[in-house]
């Protein structure tokens, strides 16, 4: 129980510094909600009491007056509170995801690439899909956890005059009602109404909890159905080829239908049990109903007192039960709050290092590979082995093989977005791990293969930000072959219809040529292309690589490409095989070796543009 109030405890903290004041509006609401019952079952049963005895009409306007002003003040402060708590609960889940995001965009890539970190926050959304469980089951057990205290004293503030107010001497044999006996007995009956609520509850709550993973699948399949029937890019196989009934067999999930593993728990034994449990309450509510009566028949207090004993006493055992069956979901919710701090908690174990990139004038970086192997995290294979090669800005360089032989590991480990596990890569003789790592990166720009443009104007996403030098991203578009459709749409035309009805949803071309802007904007000294030019036609290929060398200017320029004949004009060639480098040289050098691999590859694609006479 101490870990799990450590984790409450901080869960509060996270809370109410993402969302300012979402804490203190859940806890007055809950204590203003709490108390309201309390003051109007007091305030009516001196009402009743006077109307029942003596009936003085001064002393009767009094005790309404102070009802009306008393219930009207917790009502406005009610309404308030109320107002105060559902405005930081539409921010709750924003900001929530807001700091999810955070701890994405600031955690190490290699962590947000690893397929663990991704199942870890795939199953955090998917526990509070099935029942809330996480943050907000925490937040439900805080209110509940007020509501349930502030009853429970409440409650007993008001249930104590009928314990200790005695039945006079004249009332003769109902003296007994005066008798300890029967306050044990009533507090017997409630503790054992109490428990049995609690302990059929709990076990239904753990089978609950047990059954998130079975939950988790189940929403899994639903989400990923609508997203995939929702996607236009997708919607056209799915009726091309006829994909609905595929679709629907494999969500065919029964957890949630009838007859499933829900339904069945419901209907089991222990369902049942929990539910008749909640019956508990309402044969307590007789047994204190009966006793409440007999004394107020016998002298012991007036008629009224009866519906605040009721009232009170029922409310009491309400709120035990409220109050323990908080602690008991508090325990079984410390296992999906768990988790999410799992995923806040993974360290930033990538060197940031200290030194300034040299802001050279010249530009004239260069970069080594030295020995470097590499293998991705939980994998067996090195995806480099070994590999050594030097290049320097100005340089067109050309990376090509076959799927799967590192060319992308390759460019992810210069860019270091990952460490390498053996050897170095050096920038003018020192190790990139000792550069400030924002300073390094800002040297790079670079169109990764599946790169993603945002649903904001043509302006910003070719500039990063909202504030940019309109001209300066003019003159990218034109350059990287988008000028003609930019005279149609403008800067301030937003891509795609996400958030803009005149949103214009533009080609995988189009895009490509978009990202390749965006790279010359940066203005870099290194520019990347991971198969930049896969989405267009010949004709547009050829367009941008007949001028992309003008355009690169005295940058290096390095390539990857399956299309080797996008590679001649490159200064040198770098052939991967298997991980490791196994030919380097001019287009005319790597030809004239025809047992090599790049006259293989190179072979391969020429029959298909050669005639045959």
């Amino acid at each position: 129980m101490k870990q799990v109030l450590a984790l409450y405890l901080r869960c509060v903290k996270d809370v109410n510094q993402y969302v300012p004041g979402r804490i203190p509006s859940i806890v007055l609401y809950a204590l203003v909600r709490a108390i309201t019952p309390y003051v109007t079952i007091w305030f009516s049963a001196q009402i009743i009491n006077e109307l029942a005895a003596q009936r003085r009409p001064e002393v009767l306007w009094e005790w309404v007056i102070w009802s009306v002003a008393v219930g009207a003040v917790l009502g406005l402060a009610g309404v308030v509170m109320n107002r105060w708590k559902e405005a930081t609960d539409s921010l709750h889940n924003a900001r929530k995801n807001r700091m999810f995001m955070k701890k994405f965009l600031s955690m190490d890539y290699a962590d947000v690439d690893d397929q663990r970190t991704r199942d870890l926050y795939a199953q955090i959304a998917q526990n509070e899909n099935w029942m809330g469980w996480g943050i907000n089951v925490a937040i439900e057990n805080l209110e509940n956890f007020v509501n349930g205290l502030i009853g429970v004293f409440g409650a007993i503030a008001l249930t104590l005059s009928l314990f200790t107010s005695r039945v006079p001497a004249t009332a003769g044999e109902w003296m007994m009602l005066n008798s300890p006996l029967f306050i044990l007995a009533l507090v017997g009956v409630m503790g054992m109404v109490t428990w049995f609520s609690l302990s059929r509850n709990h076990v239904l709550n753990h089978e609950i909890a047990v059954m998130a993973e079975g939950a988790t699948l189940g929403n899994r399949k639903y989400t990923y159905l609508f997203t995939f029937s929702s996607d236009a890019k997708r919607r056209l196989d799915i009726r091309t080829y006829g994909q609905e009934r595929l679709m629907e067999s494999f969500t065919s999930d029964t957890f949630f239908e009838p007859g499933g593993a829900y339904d069945r728990l419901t209907k089991s034994a222990i369902g049942i049990l929990a539910y008749a449990a909640e019956a508990g309450s309402a044969v307590f509510t007789g047994v204190v109903y009966v006793f409440a009566c007999l004394k107020a028949w016998a002298g012991a207090f007036g008629v009224g007192s009866v519906t605040q004993y009721v009232g009170a006493v029922t409310t009491l055992s309400q709120n035990i039960s409220l109050l323990l069956g908080t602690f008991d979901q508090m325990r079984n919710n410390a296992k999906f709050l768990q988790d999410t701090y799992d995923l806040l908690d993974i360290p930033n174990s990538m060197y940031q290092g200290s030194l300034t990139t040299e802001k050279r004038s010249d530009r004239q970086y260069e970069v080594e590979f030295r020995n470097v192997s590499f293998k991705y995290p939980g994998a067996e294979n090195w995806s480099l082995k070994n590999v050594s090669m030097k290049f320097r800005v100005g340089e067109r360089l050309a990376i090509v093989g076959e799927n799967g032989s590192g060319k992308t590991t390759f460019i992810k480990l210069l860019c270091r977005l990952y460490d390498p596990q053996e050897g170095e890569i050096l920038l003018n003789g020192i190790d990139i791990r000792k550069y400030n790592y924002r300073d390094y990166m800002a040297i790079f720009s670079v169109v990764f293969q599946d790169f993603q443009l945002l649903s904001q104007p043509l302006g910003a996403n070719v500039a990063g930000s909202s504030h940019y030098d309109r001209e300066r991203v003019r003159r990218a578009l034109v350059d990287a072959g988008f000028g003609q459709r930019l005279d149609d749409m403008g800067l301030d035309t937003f891509l795609y219809r996400d958030f803009a009805e005149e949103g214009v949803e533009v080609s995988g071309g189009e895009a490509q040529k978009i990202a390749i802007a965006r790279a010359l904007y940066k203005d870099a000294p290194f520019i990347i292309l991971d198969e930049p030019t896969a989405a267009l036609d010949p004709i547009a290929e050829a367009e941008i690589y007949s001028k992309f060398n003008d355009i690169a200017g005295d940058k290096t320029a390095i390539y990857i490409s399956h299309r080797l004949s996008s590679c001649k004009f490159c200064d040198e060639i770098v052939v991967f095989q298997d991980g490791s480098i196994v030919q380097q040289g001019t287009h005319e050098e790597l030809l004239r070796d025809e047992k090599g691999q790049y006259y293989r590859l190179w072979n391969a694609q020429a029959q298909y543009y050669q005639t045959k006479d």
